[in-house]
């Protein structure tokens, strides 16, 4: 065989390949989860709380089979829901977000916003994804409508946790939380809910959406003994067995999704249901809620 069809038979089957991959990405960002943990954390005596943490949707409203995904987990009847934002990825992505939470939304619940729940996604080179972050933040678009989400979200009863605190009673049980604003692009005012967490709360909780490890040391310093956070999509380009190559912030990449300890706390970091609307694919790292049901130690 010639040089020249050895290199066009070489070039055809990397293409054939990287379509395979490509098709398989974009099969795999649909195929939502829901990954179930148990964490041995309430005082002696206490019920159980089952926890729905959300994160990372990017809804775009054609998303019609994950908004039929979502609005069915109501049906699981948690008993909090802990949304840690990047719900937004389109201007008209707020009616038919509420809409999918329905009952979720009459359900103790609190929230923080991310990134892009402040700003429109734009065209971008996929590959910076899995570059070391250079620091460029894009704060200069259309802004997306977050305070009609906030708002809903408000007068649903939930908690807006975007640099503040608050306390809930969840079966029984009184949660202190604290949360900042995104820490991505440095909306975190650690200083504003600095200091001890509520020592007379049977559990303390902190929230936010990118786990950037200044945030995370800071809430586990406090005594907050569970951390909540989203962003990091699990890595969303992972490696076989579902290793990250990347979080998208300082977080090391073995942290990207699931429960781990972090100092003295128990960290939960979420891999979420989405994908920028411009990168609609996920290897090895499918989408997914989490049910952690929070139990007596």
């Amino acid at each position: 065989m010639s040089l020249s069809r050895i290199l066009g038979a070489t070039v055809g089957g990397g293409v054939a390949a990287g379509a395979a991959l490509g098709a398989y990405g974009f099969w795999e960002a649909r195929q939502y989860g829901l990954r179930h943990e148990v964490l041995p954390i309430l005082p002696a005596g206490a019920h159980d709380i089952r926890v729905l943490h959300l994160s990372d949707l990017h809804l775009v409203p054609t998303q019609r089979a994950k908004l039929e995904w979502v609005s069915a987990l109501a049906d699981l009847g948690p008993d909090l829901v802990i949304d840690t934002g990047d719900n937004l990825a389109h201007r008209d992505s707020v009616s038919p977000l509420l809409e999918a939470f329905g009952g979720l939304l009459d359900v103790p619940g609190v929230f923080v916003n991310g990134s892009n729940d402040y700003f429109e996604p734009s065209m971008r080179n996929p590959f910076r994804y899995l570059m070391a972050d250079d620091g460029t933040r894009y704060v200069d678009g259309p802004q997306l409508p977050w305070r009609e989400m906030t708002a809903a979200f408000r007068s649903a009863g939930w908690l807006d946790l975007n640099n503040a605190a608050g306390h809930l009673l969840v079966n029984g049980t009184r949660i202190a939380f604290t949360g900042v604003d995104d820490p991505h692009l440095e909306f975190d005012q650690l200083a504003a809910v600095d200091g001890p967490a509520d020592a007379t709360a049977d559990l303390r909780i902190g929230v936010a959406h990118a786990p950037y490890v200044r945030v995370l040391d800071a809430f586990s310093a406090s005594g907050n003994e569970l951390l909540i956070a989203g962003h990091t999509h699990g890595g969303q380009v992972c490696l076989p067995g579902g290793r990250a190559l990347t979080t998208n912030c300082d977080l090391p990449t073995e942290y990207a999704r699931g429960l781990h300890r972090w100092n003295d706390s128990w960290l939960n970091v979420c891999a979420g249901l989405g994908t920028s609307p411009y990168t609609r694919f996920r290897i090895a790292c499918r989408p997914e809620a989490v049910m952690l049901t929070l139990t007596a130690a």
